[in-house]
């Protein structure tokens, strides 16, 4: 298995470089003792491109909230905490998820904006991989994934 939030940062600035744009994704490492609120951070001075990035990877065809997504140890939902972080931020949220199909199946990812994801949590125990087909699909060229829009 590959490491999807990697494969996200190379998509995106790849992306960058490809339209002659100003941005730089980089990915944060989780520390034990320390908060992580996305995996994903794109900086630019461009308000488009400044945003965060959180990535699921997972087997099936959909994401569920409550076993995809945890809560920290006061009980607050990663949703919440990610959402809360971009208002203070003032970042645009993206839900990158990528659904691999196993053997003999191509796996398919996805950039969901994370308003869209809002209107699922709360009222939906999860999103379904054809409701992604609203948000930005992203290619598999070779071994990366290509970003065409943003």
């Amino acid at each position: 298995m590959g490491d999807f939030e990697l494969d996200i940062v190379h998509c995106v600035n790849a992306f960058f470089e490809g339209h002659a744009l100003q941005g730089f994704a980089y990915r944060l490492k989780q520390h034990k003792y320390s908060t992580q609120y996305v995996d994903v951070l794109v900086d630019s001075l461009d308000p488009r491109y400044y945003c965060a990035i959180e990535c699921k990877s997972l087997k099936g065809k959909k994401i569920y909230f409550s076993q995809h997504f945890h809560e920290d140890k006061n009980g607050v939902h990663q949703v919440d905490a990610i959402t809360d972080f971009l208002r203070r931020t003032g970042r645009r949220g993206y839900l990158a998820v990528e659904f691999r199909g196993g053997s003999g199946r191509k796996n398919e990812a996805y950039l969901m904006p994370w308003e869209t994801l809002l209107t699922y949590w709360g009222s939906e125990a999860g999103i379904a991989i054809g409701d992604f087909s609203s948000g930005i699909q992203l290619e598999r060229q070779s071994d990366a994934y290509i970003l065409n829009s943003l």
